[in-house]
């Protein structure tokens, strides 16, 4: 239901822009969010976005690089990923909450449990 896209190969300093598209139901009103799993390691927070694309949180490592945001009449989620590093490399993940219109204290949003609905992830490679 949530089909991650737009991953690939990239230099250090350059640019890829993800997108979730979601079939089968709409999540226009659900609280949206990508994570990472590089390999060997857990899968991570990369940031959030409230349903009605007001509330951003971001992961430190990402801030002022990465940036989210949504189109609830395509029923898509993007992530636009600037200045990469070689450590950004990992397969990144869209998620939603589900619900409908839901708002939650901040640190509900870092939480993987929040979100019900995963993609199948796509894989951001960045080589120095």
């Amino acid at each position: 239901q949530l089909q991650a896209s737009g991953g690939g190969l990239v230099q250090a300093g350059g640019s890829l822009r993800l997108s979730c598209a979601a079939s089968g139901r709409t999540f226009s009103r659900s609280v949206m969010g990508w994570f990472r799993q590089a390999p060997g390691k857990e899968r991570e927070f990369v940031c959030a976005i409230g349903w009605g694309g007001v509330i951003t949180y971001y992961a430190d490592s990402v801030k002022g690089r990465f940036t989210i945001s949504r189109d609830n009449a395509k029923n898509t989620v993007y992530l636009q990923m600037n200045s990469l590093k070689p450590e950004d490399t990992a397969v990144y993940y869209c998620a939603a909450d589900g619900h409908s219109g839901r708002t939650y204290l901040q640190a509900a949003y870092y939480r993987r449990g929040t979100y019900n609905y995963w993609g199948q992830g796509t894989l951001v490679t960045v080589s120095s």
